[in-house]
Order: C-alpha cells, then structure tokens, then sequence
C-alpha cells in the first residue's frame, strides 16, 4: 500500500542556478551532492528524510516542453505561505496564482526553468476538487481566512484554469 511520495526531481539544465534557488528561495536543505554526475539531493526534513527533491543535469526537452504538471510543497502555516508570498515578490518570480481551493490556501509560481511549482497550506477539511478561486494573500491571515470560507459559499465558477 502507498503511504506517501518518497521523492521527485527534474532534470536541469543549469544545476547550479537550480540548486541555488531551492536551497536558498525554497528552503530546502542540500543533503547530499555529485558534482561529476551532475546531481543534488534536497530535503525539507533532512533528519527525518534524506532527500524529497533531485535535481540532476541532463535536461534535453526544449524550453516549454510540458513535462511535469506541478511540485506542491506542504507548509506548517498560513504565515509561511504569507512569507512565500513576500521571498517569491522579492527574488523578482512571477506568482501564476494565489489560491483557495476549500481545502487549502497556496501559490502556484515556475522556478528558473519553468517548472510549475505550489506552496501549500491544508486545511483540515473536505472539497470537491477542482475548486481554485484566487485569494488576496496581501491581507492579514485572519481576513486571509475569512475570504476562504466565504469564497466556498460565493456562486459563480469554482474552477477555471490558469494558462
């Protein structure tokens, strides 16, 4: 039975300029790393996990190219995700969408290469997905989540794609 994802990665690349924006911007910590092969292993819980993320050199698929649809990293508070929301404005990265989707509040942005990647809180409760409406993350987070709940009980559509 599958409890949960071990790990993922992408191939990159510039494996320096991908090391360092998710070590530095994401926060992830370099666990371990080949420079001859090309490799860097990365964990958000180092002591508990050696490595949730890879990054290797050897990227051939062409700027654009749809490859993975997204890497959705779990945080431990609606402030962190605020505090995403300030490094990702700060570093210049361009924010696809701030969201609700009912059962958590996120940032959907690209790294360096244009992989899609989201910041998430879960909200301890159940939604019928696809549910993503956009949420103002620049209001405190007890308004932050009011807007939640009430965006759950506005009409109008629940889902509409981000290009």
């Amino acid at each position: 039975m599958i409890t949960g994802l071990g790990h993922t990665g992408f191939w990159v690349y510039d494996l320096e300029l991908m090391r360092d924006f998710y070590s530095r911007v994401m926060g992830l910590t370099v666990t371990d790393e080949d420079e001859e092969r090309g490799i860097v292993f990365l964990s958000a819980r180092p002591d508990e996990e050696h490595h949730e993320f890879v990054l290797q050199r050897g990227r051939t698929a062409p700027d654009g190219a749809k490859l993975t649809h997204q890497v959705s990293w779990r945080v431990d508070s609606l402030e962190s995700v605020i505090d995403f929301h300030h490094r990702l404005r700060a570093e210049g990265i361009e924010v696809q969408q701030e969201v609700t989707h009912g059962n958590a509040i996120g940032i959907y942005f690209f790294d360096p290469e244009g992989n899609r990647n989201e910041v998430y809180l879960r909200l301890e409760r159940d939604v019928h997905q696809p549910f993503r409406k956009t949420i103002d993350l620049d209001l405190p987070p007890e308004e932050i989540l009011a807007e939640s709940e009430r965006l759950l009980t506005e009409g109008g559509p629940a889902y509409q794609p981000v290009q």
